[in-house]
């Protein structure tokens, strides 16, 4: 089993390219080091320097090594395709002159950041068919333009068109396996009532990528109760560090190992927004649970 494992600025509460709410880029590059870790994710595009060279200097000169970025938009509507294809080759290109591997595609949310609704939580046949239909479009593009360089894979994600553990299978079975993988965002799995550990026993051929998150019983219990958004669950703190929540890693590990996994994996808690001195005490000891576990 080799599993290699980093963070991800989602852990120090970063959500959009620029928020005076959010740890300055460069904070969080250093709290990275300071944490144990040598593997980083993108983020949201414009976080981190997009330049190269600016960006290549920043992570060289801390050890740093680059897995992916996360694509996001709507993906059940065919007038965003243009937008998608051109947001998917400027993160692409980044990446894959950075040495990256994978591109995150994230369907966007059905709530707006105040929780209200701005379309139905499931999408008709006909929309269904579109995500699906863009997600292999936006596979085959990133195949063929960084051939042997990057692939593509889907993160289901709470408050979003590919959420619960039925929408998550369906994907799967009616997306191209050639075009599109699986980056199991083990938290958002377990907030809407799925199994990681039993997905990923299922799938783990498919699943080069892993986002180790959980959620907290209780909350997500309140959160399900009560109907709440994402953006509420995350400020109740129902992502929580991992020796806390409904996953049994320890279990976890032990399948890795039965399998002999071999792929990527970055650490995600959900906490914005958050005090800045708040993410490193966490980054510190969830990097040390998980290497008690073998998992790193």
């Amino acid at each position: 089993m080799k599993l290699r494992v980093g963070t991800a600025p989602d852990s120090w509460g970063v959500w959009f390219p620029d928020d005076p709410l959010q740890t300055p880029w460069t904070r969080y590059l250093d709290e990275v080091v300071e944490a144990g870790y040598r593997i980083v994710e993108l983020g949201p595009f414009g976080y981190l320097p997009t330049d190269p060279p600016v960006l290549r200097r920043e992570l060289e000169q801390r050890g740093l090594q680059l897995t992916g970025g996360t694509l996001i938009g709507p993906l059940h509507d065919p007038a965003a395709v243009p937008a998608l294809r051109e947001q998917a080759l400027r993160l692409g290109d980044l990446l894959a002159t950075m040495g990256a591997m994978f591109v995150v595609l994230i369907p966007d949310s059905y709530r707006d950041r105040s929780g209200q609704l701005l379309r139905p939580p499931r999408l008709d046949a006909d929309g269904w068919k579109r995500l699906v239909e863009t997600t292999n479009l936006l596979g085959r593009l990133v195949r063929e333009r960084y051939p042997g360089q990057l692939q593509l894979t889907f993160h289901s994600h709470a408050d979003s068109h590919v959420e619960y553990p039925d929408q998550v299978e369906a994907l799967l079975a009616e997306t191209d396996p050639d075009l599109v993988q699986i980056c199991l965002d083990m938290g958002h799995l377990e907030y809407r009532g799925g199994d990681s550990i039993a997905f990923m026993r299922r799938h783990h051929a498919r699943t080069p990528y892993l986002h180790i998150k959980t959620v907290h019983p209780e909350l997500r219990r309140i959160v399900q109760e009560r109907d709440l958004s994402f953006v509420e669950a995350v400020r109740m703190g129902t992502f929580c560090e991992p020796q806390e929540g409904v996953i049994d890693f320890p279990a976890f590990a032990q399948l890795l190992r039965e399998i002999d996994y071999d792929g990527w994996a970055v650490v995600e808690q959900d906490m914005y927004p958050c005090d800045f001195d708040k993410p490193l005490p966490i980054a510190k000891r969830t990097r040390q649970y998980l290497l008690s576990l073998g998992l790193g």
